[in-house]
């Protein structure tokens, strides 16, 4: 029987990663930040180009405005004792037609369960965008609007469905005014609830 490594010798293998080095425009980069004591996990998309360069998860406008639908600063968000970044992807994906390609699907099937059952300590994970709500979600209402729309029915597996807070987003959260109504009151309250 093998001896389960500990998480931050995980976590440098995870930054060792080169599986898809060959498919990566920038070359591999592995951005994710993990504790055993966070008890809030951000599941996102993939690093954009900023965060490549920088090598700091959701530093960029779309880090600003999801730190600002959770009601925190940036010192509580970077602060991986209390919450952990695991993104689908973890190195940037390349630029397609309509932006970002995809997240590369070998980083959450190679790593996800590992990382994730040394995380012991989790109340509550949130799935921001739709490869992680595909991916996670018990549920699959067709569409962003729906699984954010029925939040709820995640929040007892644990989970919170948001939309990708992206600039791109814009219109879309113009469109559906509830959204900032509705569902970022409960979101805080559920952030504030978890984070000691």
């Amino acid at each position: 029987m093998s001896r389960r490594i500990p998480l931050q010798d995980l976590l440098s293998e995870v930054r060792a990663c080169r599986l898809c080095e060959e498919d990566l425009p920038l070359g591999p980069n592995p951005v994710l930040r993990a504790s055993e004591t966070a008890r809030l996990l951000i599941i996102g998309q993939a690093p954009g180009t900023r965060v490549h360069e920088t090598g700091i998860p959701w530093n960029d406008p779309s880090g600003d405005r999801l730190r600002e639908w959770l009601a925190i600063d940036r010192d509580t968000f970077y602060d991986e004792s209390r919450i952990a970044i695991i993104p689908m992807g973890f190195c940037y994906p390349g630029r397609g037609k309509g932006g970002d390609l995809p997240p590369r699907r070998e980083c959450a099937a190679t790593w996800h369960a590992q990382l994730l059952e040394r995380l012991p300590d989790l109340r509550l994970t949130l799935l921001v965008g739709q490869y992680a709500q595909r991916y996670y979600l018990p549920h699959w209402y067709g569409s962003i609007t729906e699984n954010v729309r029925h939040y709820a029915d995640a929040l007892p597996a644990g989970y919170f469905p948001l939309p990708h807070p992206s600039p791109r987003n814009t219109l879309w959260l113009r469109q559906r005014p509830w959204f900032e109504a509705e569902v970022v009151p409960e979101l805080r309250r559920q952030v504030k609830k978890v984070l000691p």
